[in-house]
C-alpha cells in the first residue's frame, strides 16, 4: 500500500527485508538445514522464528511427521536462502532457542558413536541411564537395541547409537562411562564397523 496521493506507487527502499517481501539480497545462497522437532504443538513455527528473524529468506520445508526418529522427534529439512552473516547467526539461533541441529550447510552438527552397555540395564532402570546421557554433554540417543533374558534375574545388553556435537564425541563417552560407573554397567566403546 502506497502513502503517495498521486497513485503512483512508491518508491522500493534498500532497507526491504528478504523474508517478507521474497526478494533475493545480494550475496545471499541458499542453504539447508536440518533439525529434529520434538512432536508438540508449536514446535516447527518456532524453529522458523529463527530463519525469519535473522535475515532468511524461507524456501521450503521438507517435514517428515509420520517418520519419526527413534527418540520420537520429527525431522525436518529446511531451505532458506541468506547471506553467509545471516546463515551464521541463524545457526546461532537455534542452537540458543534449543532446536536440535544435526546438519547446517555442510557442517555436520552430530557425529555418531555406537557403543555397548552390559550389565542390569532393567534393575538399574534403563529409562532413567538414556535421559541421563541424552542431558549429558549434548549428546542424543539416536537408536536403541535391547537384547535382554526372560526376568531380570541375568544380565542385558543394549547398543546404542549416539550423536553428540561435532568435536564433542569424547566428552559424550566419557559421561556416559561415568553414568555407567555409577549404576555398576559395563561399557565397550566405540564399535566401530556396526551397522546401526
Amino acid at each position: 500500500m502506497s502513502d503517495r496521493r498521486d497513485g503512483a506507487p512508491a518508491e522500493p527502499t534498500d532497507d526491504a527485508d528478504p523474508a517478507v517481501d521474497g526478494g533475493h539480497e545480494p550475496g545471499s545462497s541458499t542453504h539447508t538445514v536440518r533439525l529434529e522437532l520434538d512432536d508438540e504443538p508449536g514446535q516447527l513455527l518456532a524453529a522458523l522464528q529463527p530463519i525469519a528473524s535473522n535475515g532468511g529468506n524461507l524456501l521450503s520445508i521438507y517435514h517428515e511427521r509420520g517418520n519419526k526418529t527413534p527418540r520420537g522427534r520429527i525431522p525436518v529439512e529446511v531451505d532458506f536462502e541468506a547471506t553467509p552473516d545471516h546463515f551464521e547467526a541463524i545457526v546461532d539461533a537455534f542452537h540458543d532457542e534449543g532446536v536440535t541441529v544435526i546438519q547446517a550447510g555442510t557442517e555436520r552438527y552430530a557425529e555418531e558413536l555406537t557403543l555397548l552397555l552390559y550389565g542390569h540395564l532393567i534393575d538399574t532402570d534403563l529409562s532413567d541411564t538414556l535421559s541421563r546421557i541424552e542431558a549429558s554433554a549434548s549428546t542424543s540417543v539416536a537408536d536403541v537395541s535391547l537384547a535382554a533374558p526372560r526376568g531380570t534375574e541375568d544380565a542385558s545388553s543394549a547398543r546404542l547409537r549416539l550423536e553428540a556435537r561435532a568435536g564433542e564425541t569424547a566428552t559424550a563417552l566419557d559421561a556416559v562411562r561415568d553414568i555407567a560407573a555409577e549404576k555398576g554397567l559395563r561399557v565397550v566403546a566405540p564399535l566401530v564397523g556396526v551397522e546401526a
